[in-house]
């Protein structure tokens, strides 16, 4: 409750180095959740960066594992991602240079295409996984499963995913 007078500094405060308090909860909550999304995403980031991935295109290659062994059209995977990214196709470009995954057209509707993770594709991800997991870890090993589960349903809240 950072806009309370006298109230001393929070944690996200102390770590921005605010003199002044936020206007009100909401945006503290806000700030501190893109502050600590960025820690994570750095610290995954740092692990993909010896396999030559980027978060979203490791992003993708777990999409099209998890709908192995089915395909997947473009604008699936666009909406199926962590981070809505607007150059999809870009992404799938250079993923496909890269012989990890496989587009073709879809035979019942020409304007679809389809994406599949090459073997290529799927052992670069199992190589990714564990450094991944070891990141995540570094994250949020911190905290004990009871305080994970309670995170992970503060989110889904913020996200309008109650149940």
């Amino acid at each position: 409750m950072s806009d309370k007078p006298g109230r001393k500094p929070s944690a996200i405060q102390r770590e921005l180095k605010q003199t002044k308090p936020f206007p009100g909860l909401e945006q503290e909550g806000a700030v501190a959740l893109f502050r600590t999304a960025d820690v994570v995403r750095r610290e995954v980031e740092r692990a993909l960066e010896p396999l030559g991935l980027t978060l979203q295109q490791y992003n993708v290659l777990r999409i099209l594992r998890g709908a192995a062994p089915e395909s997947l059209p473009t604008l699936e995977i666009g909406e199926r991602m962590i981070e809505q990214a607007p150059g999809v196709t870009r992404l799938l470009d250079r993923l496909e240079a890269r012989s990890l995954v496989t587009r073709a057209r879809c035979s019942e509707d020409r304007r679809r295409v389809l994406c599949t993770l090459t073997s290529q594709g799927l052992a670069l991800l199992r190589s990714a996984d564990g450094p991944v997991h070891d990141a995540e870890r570094r994250c949020l090993g911190r905290l004990s499963r009871s305080r994970l589960e309670t995170l992970l349903a503060l989110l889904d809240g913020v996200r309008g995913q109650t149940d």
